[in-house]
């Protein structure tokens, strides 16, 4: 099966999982336009995205349950058109409860559509292409931090915060009939049910991956989630510095997605998530002990955005590994710990910021990401490299 022959598929995917990652993050480059318009403090915005994060925690790993009977294209265009129907209601949100309920109904479309994007993916290509194809679904996500966030902080400047919202909204409808056009229908495989989490939970690898998910991710966003005040305080940076620095992450980290499914090909995925372990802790490592030169927070942004993003599509192709058969409820489990790591670093460098300065908060970071390495070791004792399983072929295209 040649994999070229899905590729605008996984791109359409890509547009999803875009429009997913900008409706999560925007209100951080939105929170002045919406604290004047809603009268609430910009810290209150803040909240929104704990508020995403944690509801899409939860929910995210019910989704293959309740929505498993639907098939698995059906579940993305029903996320999809769930994640719109949030986007609209925050745009005409009158007040502040009602955009935080809106955000829970976007929410709720994310959980359906992020971890069954990343399914049909996995499912599109032939076993050794896998890791690419992943990769280009989450390429997305990375583009989100490079383009949605920054272009939306623009657009609320210019057009306001509910033109943009409802922006967004847009072009997850578009995404939305691109994905009715160009993915194929998609033998549904086994049936998630409740039960399902126990045996799930018990594959010998899996509960330690997703552990190493959550701490990487609660490593990564105890800087990542306070950048802009790290960066003022441990490298005396402007607020252009930090915008320019934060552009160059979001390359940076586009590119180590991009080289992710090659590196699996070559390395394998455990190797490959090792390395991006130790890419990663140099970074940290270097944050800790270089002097407070500005030169310096750049390059070692730039390390930790490529080795860190070239974390995700090697983590999710070896959960496909371990449960091929339950591989949506294994993601969604996957997707759900990146969120929940998200929230608990944000939280964590938050509080130690004060506590310990920012020349310190480096070291914070490195105690989850060591116990990321470890969880990433028991997650390949038994199984050091998953023997891929064949793919389920698409169906004829369903459109």
């Amino acid at each position: 099966m040649s994999s070229r022959r899905f590729g605008p598929a996984l791109w359409a995917l890509a547009l999803g999982y875009f429009t997913f990652g900008t409706s999560s993050l925007a209100v951080v480059g939105l929170s002045a336009p919406i604290s004047g318009d809603l009268h609430v403090t910009q810290a209150q915005v803040g909240l929104l995205v704990t508020v995403f994060a944690l509801t899409f925690a939860l929910t995210a790993p019910l989704a293959p349950v309740l929505l498993g009977r639907l098939g698995r294209k059906s579940v993305l265009l029903t996320g999809l058109a769930v994640m719109a129907a949030g986007g609209v209601a925050a745009a005409l949100a009158p007040n502040y409860g009602m955009l935080c309920a809106a955000r829970v109904l976007t929410a709720l479309g994310g959980a359906a559509f992020g971890p069954a994007a990343s399914v049909a993916g996995s499912l599109l290509v032939p076993p050794e292409r896998r890791a690419r194809a992943l990769a280009t679904v989450f390429a997305g996500m990375t583009a989100a931090t490079v383009l949605g966030v920054p272009l939306s902080t623009s657009l609320g400047q210019s057009i306001g915060w509910r033109w943009t919202t409802l922006g967004v909204a847009a072009l997850t409808l578009i995404a939305s009939a691109l994905v009715a056009a160009l993915v194929p229908a998609l033998e549904p495989g086994t049936p998630t049910t409740a039960s399902a989490f126990r045996p799930v939970l018990r594959t010998t690898g899996v509960l330690p991956a997703i552990t190493t998910t959550l701490a990487f991710m609660a490593a990564q966003f105890t800087v990542y989630g306070i950048a802009g005040a790290y960066l003022a305080d441990r490298f005396h940076a402007t607020p252009g510095q930090v915008a320019a620095l934060l552009l160059v992450f979001g390359i940076a980290g586009v590119a180590g997605n991009a080289l992710a499914g090659q590196v699996f090909e070559r390395l394998g995925g455990s190797a490959t998530i090792t390395v991006a372990l130790a890419g990663f802790g140099a970074a940290f490592i270097a944050l800790l002990l270089a002097p407070a030169r500005f030169a310096v927070a750049v390059v070692a942004f730039t390390v930790w955005a490529a080795f860190s993003q070239l974390f995700q599509a090697p983590q999710q192709a070896r959960l496909v590994a371990l449960v091929p058969d339950q591989r949506a409820l294994a993601l969604a489990l996957n997707a759900s710990s990146l969120y929940l790591g998200m929230s608990l670093g944000s939280l964590l460098g938050s509080t130690l910021l004060p506590a310990l300065g920012a020349a310190w908060l480096p070291a914070a970071g490195l105690l989850p990401l060591a116990m990321a390495a470890a969880a990433h070791r028991a997650s390949g004792r038994h199984h050091p490299h998953p023997a891929p399983t064949p793919a389920v072929p698409a169906t004829a295209a369903s459109r």
